[in-house]
């Protein structure tokens, strides 16, 4: 079955060879990029009030910064991160440290609240650099090593997601949210020495036309229902979670509260909970099937928010709360990877390519509503909003695209 999904292109492709053995340094260096880099996308969660307040807009409006960067990473992913297999991947990186550290600064000065969006959009494509090195390390990583190597640039990917809104809600709330983006243009332009420094060279294995590349994710995408049907799941989960990011600092900020951007950012911390079930997620993805780590991931997040639409009102139940969801969002998504890695091998990069777009649609689409929930309903409106993705998300994984027999033959 696999011959059928792949494009007639790949076929000319000569196997190439890792340049050179991964060395701890390195992978090291790996981890410490995918999570600096992935930071760009998350740094304004905690600082909208503030971003609202520069340019006198409501709530609801200043959110669009963050849907306007996962929109970008969203582009990134569909329409940059495939050249991976047909330009040589180091220089492809570079190139968009050097993209994302001029739209970082382009953000840091902008006038205008319509220059910040369009700063935010390019910020997001350029941030796609992860999904690009992800699958360098696992060409460049030996066979035997090769998951742990990939796990370990994983963790500091979580952990990047995590601490940005830590860091980001500190200096905002103490050098202003313009600073932020001044410190991470200078964090891109100092990895961007050390990539050009210590990264090996990744010859492209694919010897096709871009448009050949492109059209091979449509025949991945429809010949495999086990894909669309994690994509639809992590879309939705990812949905639930952006919502509950998007709209915390106003949730903070209000009248239940009283906190600055540097508490929202705190929250960043209290979530780094759900990077340490990452290798849990994974051992029952291979103990009792990845169904089963996404089910279960999907009903703590559903929990969540009920627990959070009951309790968050009081500061113990918000962190509860916190920590179910990203527990719940992260095992899935470790999950729903494992399970599409396994469909087709030999694509596994346009593979998680339609993945991670979906994933990030998700997350557009939640940053947008949770801004339009809080607006018109509240507190209590994004707790609904955010169940409603969770239960969306837990009725695709049990009836969407069920082809067992189908699935198996892949």
């Amino acid at each position: 079955m696999s011959e059928l999904l792949i494009e007639p292109a790949d076929a000319a492709v000569a196997p190439t060879l890792p340049t050179r053995r991964l060395d701890g340094a390195l992978v090291w260096l790996m981890a410490l990029t995918c999570g600096l880099v992935v930071a760009n996308i998350y740094y304004n969660q905690p600082l909208l009030a503030a971003i609202g307040r520069t340019f006198h807009l409501s709530d609801s409006s200043a959110s669009l910064v963050a849907t306007a960067t996962q929109i970008g990473y969203t582009l990134g992913m569909l329409f940059v991160v495939p050249l991976g297999d047909m330009l040589e991947r180091k220089r492809l990186m570079l190139f968009m440290l050097l993209g994302a550290a001029a739209c970082l600064g382009l953000a840091a000065f902008a006038p205008s609240f319509a220059l910040l969006a369009i700063a935010s959009i390019l910020i997001g494509i350029c941030s796609a650099v992860p999904q690009l090195l992800l699958p360098m390390a696992a060409h460049l990583a030996p066979e035997a090593d090769r998951g742990r190597i990939v796990g370990r640039i994983m963790s500091g990917l979580l952990i990047g997601i995590l601490a940005s809104r830590t860091v980001s809600g500190y200096v905002g709330a103490h050098l202003g949210w313009r600073a932020m983006f001044e410190i991470a243009a200078g964090l891109m332009l100092a990895l961007l020495g050390l990539l050009a420094w210590r990264l090996p060279q990744d010859r492209p294995n694919f010897a096709g036309t871009y448009g050949a590349l492109m059209k091979s994710l449509l025949t991945l995408t429809a010949t495999l229902p086990a894909l669309r049907r994690s994509a639809l799941v992590g879309g939705l989960l990812f949905a639930a979670f952006s919502v509950f990011w998007t709209t915390l600092a106003f949730f903070l900020e209000g009248p239940a509260y009283h906190y600055g951007s540097d508490v929202a950012g705190f929250f960043g911390v209290i979530g780094a909970v759900g990077a340490l079930a990452a290798p849990l997620a994974g051992k029952a993805a291979d103990t009792r099937g990845p169904d089963f780590a996404i089910g279960v991931g999907i009903l703590l997040a559903l929990a969540a928010y009920v627990f959070m639409g009951l309790t968050s009102y009081h500061l113990a139940g918000l962190v509860l709360g916190v920590i179910l969801l990203d527990v719940g969002v992260q095992s899935a998504h470790i999950s729903n990877q494992t399970k599409i890695f396994s469909l087709v091998p030999e694509a596994r990069s346009r593979l998680n390519t339609v993945y991670m777009t979906g994933y990030f649609t998700g997350g557009s689409i939640g940053s947008v509503t949770g801004g339009l929930a809080w607006t018109h309903g509240g507190w209590a409106g994004v707790c609904v909003l955010g169940a409603a993705f969770a239960s969306a998300a837990y009725l695709v994984s049990r009836f969407y695209g069920r082809e067992p027999a189908a699935e198996q033959a892949h």
